[in-house]
């Protein structure tokens, strides 16, 4: 069986997840090719290493995705810039 290849809609969702918690797109490594049963873990380094899985959707594994994101302790952000917008200068 050919392996299936992550798309950028797939990205697309991902980061739709990880950018609302605040997570730096350059804190996230998503796996390209989907497996089973697919992972979500944050590696020493402050990494979240993700893979996306076959055997379900990527609209149903997001939601798998920001439960567990939220689980390690990452909450919603009131921004989803890096910087803070707001001029008090």
């Amino acid at each position: 069986m050919a392996e299936e290849v992550i798309g950028m809609e797939d990205m697309v969702a991902i980061f739709e997840v990880t950018d609302a918690l605040g997570i730096h797109r350059e804190s996230v490594r998503v796996e390209l090719t989907k497996e089973d049963p697919g992972s979500i873990r944050k590696v020493a380094d402050g990494i979240v290493e993700i893979t996306v899985p076959a055997n379900e959707t990527t609209e149903i594994f997001c939601r798998r995705l920001k439960v567990d994101l939220e689980a390690m302790g990452y909450e919603p952000a009131d921004s989803i810039f890096d910087y803070d917008d707001d001029d008090d200068d």
